[in-house]
């Protein structure tokens, strides 16, 4: 019987019991944590899909809460209004690309390798994740309102300019890169010439019957490729 203890067995005991219910209590709170990260996961999934097809203003927060699985009052709690989702999501976006890009590991790859796998990347993931492209349309028909306020945009990106600035760096130290190209430049041409056949598929299929299947997006990676290692590559006259 507990009374029978002595006073060291009874701390002991006491002691113990705490312990016990300190993770007891920290168990439910765990689990909320890890419920709230799958709920704020699947809303941001929804509201790509939901954003990118129907724009900002068709966009309803009632079927971003059905194909999440969750409530529209969590949805409000989590994010706030309408407005807000779309600024969250639209950060997203730009995460998940930024995120794919570090993946590549470009620091440690040669410099005309690198160039390549990053324009093999941008096109697929343009190909594979075509919310990115619509949501980019909808902000810039919205005149790039909601962009410019995302505080932290800037350090979204800033990782891959430094990178490109590096890998430019290392290009032209070996020889194979002239000088003077701008990271930010460079990055613009790659995605430009990575967004047009995916965001005019429709009617690149309708009027140039272009099939957009993986062998010609495995060609289009490839002359996109070459297309910019030529742009990078020192004038032979210098």
């Amino acid at each position: 019987m507990a009374k029978n203890l002595p006073i060291s067995g009874r701390q002991t005991r006491a002691a113990s019991s705490r312990k016990s219910s300190v993770r007891t209590a920290r168990k439910p709170a765990q689990s909320q944590k890890r419920d709230a990260a799958r709920s704020k996961r699947a809303i941001l999934d929804a509201s790509l899909i939901e954003f990118s097809t129907y724009g900002h203003a068709g966009a309803r927060i009632d079927m971003i809460a059905e194909r999440a699985g969750v409530s529209k009052p969590l949805i409000y709690s989590y994010f706030g209004d309408k407005d807000q989702l779309y600024a969250a999501a639209l950060r997203e976006a730009y995460v998940q690309i930024r995120e794919g890009e570090r993946d590549l590991d470009l620091d440690h790859k040669d410099p005309e390798t690198a160039i390549r796998d990053l324009v093999d990347f941008t096109l697929r993931h343009f190909m594979q994740k075509p919310w990115f492209i619509s949501m980019l349309n909808t902000e810039n028909l919205r005149g790039g309102e909601t962009i410019r306020q995302i505080k932290d945009v800037a350090d979204i990106q800033s990782p891959l300019t430094d990178e490109l600035r590096s890998l430019l760096d290392r290009g032209v130290a070996m020889g194979v890169f002239r000088p003077g190209i701008a990271p930010t430049d460079l990055y613009i041409s790659i995605a430009s010439l990575c967004y047009f056949p995916i965001s005019n598929m429709h009617t690149l299929r309708a009027v140039f019957h272009a099939p957009i299947d993986d062998a010609w997006l495995d060609q289009r990676s490839d002359d996109i490729g070459e297309m910019v290692i030529r742009f990078l590559r020192p004038d032979p006259k210098d």
